[in-house]
């Protein structure tokens, strides 16, 4: 496969008598970010799916051997008694309380209703006695992202890892994963909605709904004949946002 980290031929997925991908054929280069866009119902989340391999599918989907995969969900639901705290999920990949509290300060933790005294660590601390049960969308989803950089994988999943965080801790986590995809040549897959994203993050982009609509570099591909083909009607809500 040389420095290709995927390649995927000829895959379809049914779920019951419903065709939800329909013969996609792609491949990623090491190093590189892929965004996949598409309206709801597209098969984005069902295509991760299908690259993690928990659900049947027909064609190929060809990892690069030995490859390590991590993946973030765009929800992670737990149960409002559920006892265990941010330090004990954590855990489970890197029981080391600095080793949690230095991925968190550099996703840019901060809490709610606590006053930043300049001592990020300090809140960081906070967090990981929190109870996952009783954080935000915004610290759930980070945390989340630490829970997969903890295995230092060759590629990363994105299913829509920013839902519920604000514009400026979206920033400061896209930046940061930007930083490790260009120092450890990480390949990443990201499905968004958000086209600022996928404009500054992304190498390329796979317009999917069902079937391949476009694939390649975002501003070759994304016009607003491929948008309005993609998209239909809805397709002025996804335009680049300046």
């Amino acid at each position: 496969m040389n420095n290709t980290i995927i390649k995927v031929k000829n895959l379809s997925v049914t779920r019951g008598n419903e065709l939800i991908i329909d013969n996609l054929s792609f491949e990623l280069v090491r190093g590189r970010a892929l965004a996949i866009i598409g309206p709801n119902g597209a098969g984005k989340t069902m295509l991760f799916r299908a690259l993690l391999n928990l659900i049947e599918y027909e064609g190929t989907i060809e990892w690069k051997k030995g490859v390590k995969i991590g993946y973030v969900p765009q929800r992670f639901a737990t149960e409002k008694d559920f006892p265990l705290t941010v330090e004990e999920f954590l855990g489970f990949k890197n029981n080391h309380q600095q080793a949690q509290i230095k991925i968190l300060t550099m996703l840019g933790v901060k809490l709610r209703n606590v006053s930043d005294s300049g001592d990020n660590h300090h809140i960081v601390r906070h967090l990981l006695h929190k109870r996952l049960s009783d954080l935000s969308g915004g610290e759930l989803q980070r945390v989340l992202i630490a829970f997969a950089l903890f295995d230092e994988p060759d590629v990363l999943l994105f299913d829509e890892p920013t839902s519920g965080v604000d514009l400026g801790a979206e920033e400061t986590i896209y930046s940061q994963l930007h930083k490790l995809q260009d120092q450890k040549k990480l390949s990443m897959f990201l499905i968004s909605h958000d086209l600022n994203i996928v404009y500054r993050y992304a190498d390329e982009v796979l317009c999917l709904n069902k079937q391949k609509v476009c694939f390649g570099e975002p501003t070759k591909v994304l016009n607003e004949t491929t948008l309005q083909h993609l998209y239909g009607g809805e397709a002025a809500l996804y335009k680049h946002k300046h």
